[in-house]
């Protein structure tokens, strides 16, 4: 299992209608060191775990600040965080994985949408230490952080929707990152070919029909047999395998596991190192995989 951080929730904000703040103060000192980019998993106290991207200080490992919108649609994550959790409860989250990092550039064009400012935030905050130039295009009908983001960085900010084809004429040189919803993320790959991108939904795309394979769990021995009609994730959890996982789309990276055998078929949005595979939505292209597990 992986290692988890005890936390605290220490308070609550609103800063929109549909959004609340949370500061999770590290209940047994510091807590693990992440960079902009990286988020956890929350455990929450209805047995479910969700993923959210850390939009605090890096610098400050006290506490981690994530903030949560409030889905109509919810699966009961968002729902139970904005209508029952209270401070001062213990909440376990994981150490930061970070899919969406911030790579050295002398100019940056950030692009964000809604609840998609939330890895920005600490990018911003790194980029313009850096000394790089710096641009903030900030739309949506409800902009998190839109007043601190504006107090803080003045007109590097400009909260508008943006124009892709105008943004590439303007910012020819510049290092692209963009998060928000599926059509603004699409937008943007369509004009900025080497775009950095993190979806919170997964892509739309078509694969072959599933077909059947086994699983050899290297390290625990045993051989698991999964069904076209099961996925790898659901197949290993029955075996008595258990992996952890949260999103169960492809986008977050927790059920992250390692091939040792085996060609695995990629179904996830995260673009798995060599040798890794998420079984919440990938599956095998041989007839058998190895894993080390």
């Amino acid at each position: 299992m992986p290692e988890l951080q005890k936390t605290i929730l220490d308070h609550v904000e609103h800063v929109t209608d549909d959004v609340v703040s949370l500061v999770l103060r590290g209940d047994d000192g510091p807590l693990a060191p992440w960079e902009p980019g990286a988020h956890i998993d929350l455990e929450l106290p209805n047995w479910l775990t969700r993923q959210y991207s850390l939009c605090g200080d890096p610098g400050d490992l006290s506490a981690y600040r994530i903030a949560v919108r409030h889905d109509p649609l919810s699966r009961g994550g968002s729902e139970y965080i904005h209508l029952f959790l209270q401070p001062g409860r213990t909440l376990s989250v994981s150490l930061p994985r970070n899919h969406f990092p911030l790579l050295p550039a002398a100019e940056y064009l950030f692009v964000a949408g809604g609840i998609g400012i939330t890895p920005i935030v600490p990018m911003l905050r790194s980029a313009v230490a850096s000394g790089a130039a710096v641009t903030l295009v900030y739309a949506g009908r409800s902009r998190p952080f839109a007043a601190e983001l504006t107090s803080l960085y003045g007109d590097r900010v400009r909260l508008a929707r943006p124009d892709f084809a105008a943004l590439a004429e303007e910012f020819p040189a510049a290092e692209v990152y963009c998060c928000g919803p599926a059509s603004m993320v699409d937008a943007a790959e369509a004009v900025f070919p080497g775009v950095h991108t993190e979806r919170f939904e997964p892509t739309r795309r078509t694969f072959g029909p599933d077909t059947a394979f086994e699983v050899v769990c290297a390290r625990s021995g045993g051989t698991i047999q999964v069904p076209a009609d099961e996925s790898l994730l659901d197949a290993l959890n029955h075996a008595g395998r258990p992996v952890p996982s949260a999103c169960r789309e492809g986008v977050c990276g927790s059920c992250e596991v390692t091939v040792v055998e085996g060609e695995p078929e990629h179904r996830d949005d995260i673009g798995a190192a060599a040798g890794r595979m998420y079984p919440c939505v990938s599956r095998a292209r041989s007839s058998r995989l190895v894993l080390d597990l």
